[in-house]
């Protein structure tokens, strides 16, 4: 059996495993878009139903999180690591082997179940393993490093394994991985739960806010195709809302709430969760706008612009182990302002791009700024949020973080696609430009209206962040470490 202090000379081993675990994660959402033609022509998808395998995933995720959080505090974050891990083991598993459109879907959509057990269990599991201070920075900038570049190189590797294997191989790649992870969990990863006297599962809020966060996401991404102000979208809207509603009532009623509202008494974690918000709605959807110029405007191939995202992941995770150790030195205020300015200013650059554009000119200066914001944005808005929150509900605040990049991804997909959409309809309908004109101009406005909503967040964080809290943090950070024995977690 593993002592406490085996596990705590094992953390940085145990990081690695964790860091892979949420790299496959991220690497989900993004790897399959390549695939989307190939998957298409093996299963007779229609252009309707193909960003539905994109989807399913991203709404079972995004509704699940908060509960994926919550049930890790309760239950055992290792426990739920496991359990989501193997989950989405076996999705991959089957999702390779679909031979209909449904299911694969529904393999997605149980991938996505999976990836939101495993993502505020394995973050949650990071912030108990390293108390807060320098430690948790470094631990937190490698996690950022490895889930911020994950999107890029989804992008990469889902183009070599469609071209060298087939379509099914970006969904088995999982499954090794998984195992692998499987195998090694138990001896590196100590079981830790809440503590709290009150143990009881609030199954009504888990039901009211997952079917909630579930119809919001799912008409934030139908919205582009279904139109905002169709009964549709109108009524998945008003649902949404209902659900949510509800949750809120449920929960101030509640004896052991899913989500006890005290915790946003914290004014720099709900300031950093609205950052959240803002950044995954400025910068996730930068991704599938570059990825349709590149193919769509420049007549790049899947690979040569899986390649062309080599700079940018890398700068992310550059910036975001740096942004680890400057969080340590400046406070994370600071530097969670910088990130939001240096992708706003990306953001302003990459609405300049040319239909007679290329690399050099058009997309690697601008990619190289939004990537250093996002490996700043993404480290340093998690810290905030997790930072001062107790251990009982550290699986809580893990969950609330993700859940609000991953709203704010969607969200800002579903508007700035509008966006994009509605321009480039507009230059079509007056007969004066080119297809590869009117494209580039939607995608013109969708980077600046990215940009705006990153200068929101900027002003965001200067106003809603508290200076004395990320002060406090510097001084945590230098503060003299505590001993082994002080420190240690408990073991299982």
């Amino acid at each position: 059996m593993t002592t406490a202090q085996e596990y705590l000379e094992k953390r940085w081993t145990a990081l690695i495993l964790l860091c892979v675990a949420q790299f496959i994660v991220v690497l989900d959402a993004s790897i399959v878009n390549v695939a989307l033609p190939s998957i298409g022509k093996g299963l007779d998808f229609s252009e309707e139903n193909l960003p539905w395998i994109v989807n399913a995933y991203v709404i079972a995720f995004g509704g699940f999180l908060l509960l994926g959080g919550r049930a890790a505090d309760l239950l055992g974050r290792r426990r739920i690591f496991i359990t989501g891990l193997a989950m989405v083991g076996i999705a991959s598993l089957a999702a390779g082997f679909a031979a209909t459109q449904g299911q694969l879907i529904a393999a997605r959509a149980a991938q996505g179940l999976g990836a939101a057990f495993v993502s505020p269990a394995a973050l949650s599991i990071v912030t108990t393993l390293f108390k807060d201070g320098a430690e948790r920075d470094k631990a937190l900038g490698a996690w950022g490093a490895v889930a911020g570049s994950a999107g890029a190189a989804g992008v990469l590797l889902g183009g070599i394994l469609t071209d060298g294997l087939g379509w099914e191989w970006v969904l088995w790649v999982n499954v090794p991985v998984a195992l692998i992870a499987l195998a090694f969990t138990r001896g590196l990863i100590p079981e830790s739960r809440s503590e709290s006297a009150t143990r009881h599962f609030d199954a009504a809020g888990a039901v009211s806010i997952t079917a909630g966060l579930s119809v919001l996401a799912y008409a934030f991404l139908d919205a582009s195709g279904a139109g905002w102000g169709s009964t549709k979208i109108v009524s998945l809207l008003a649902l949404s809302v209902v659900l949510i509603g509800a949750f809120i009532a449920i929960e101030l009623r509640s004896k052991a709430p899913l989500v006890p509202f005290r915790i946003f008494r914290s004014r720099t974690l709900t300031g950093a969760n609205v950052v959240g918000i803002l950044l995954g709605a400025s910068l996730f959807s930068m991704f599938f706008f570059i990825s349709l110029y590149m193919q769509q405007v420049l007549g790049y191939s899947a690979i040569h612009a899986g390649l062309s995202y080599l700079p940018l992941a890398v700068t992310i995770i550059v910036a975001a182990g740096l942004g680890g150790q400057l969080v340590t030195r400046f406070g994370f205020k600071p530097i969670l302002a910088a990130g939001m300015l240096f992708i706003a200013v990306g953001l302003g650059w990459f609405s300049q791009i040319s239909v007679g554009g290329g690399f050099l000119t058009d997309i690697l200066g601008p990619s190289l700024l939004a990537a250093a914001g996002l490996g700043f944005g993404f480290v340093t808005s998690t810290i905030a949020a997790v930072s001062g929150v107790e251990e009982r509900e550290q699986g809580l605040a893990s969950g609330l973080i993700n859940t609000s990049q991953q709203i704010g991804g969607a969200l800002g997909l579903a508007v700035l696609s509008t966006i994009a959409t509605t321009r480039t309809d507009d230059v079509l309908a007056s007969g004066t430009s080119s297809l590869p004109n009117a494209l580039t101009e939607g995608f013109q406005a969708a980077f600046l209206g990215g940009a705006v909503i990153a200068a929101i967040g900027f002003v965001a964080t200067l106003v809603l962040i508290r200076t004395r809290d990320s002060r406090a943090h510097v001084e945590m950070s230098h503060a003299e470490p505590k001993s082994a024995e002080t420190a240690a977690p408990v073991g299982a």
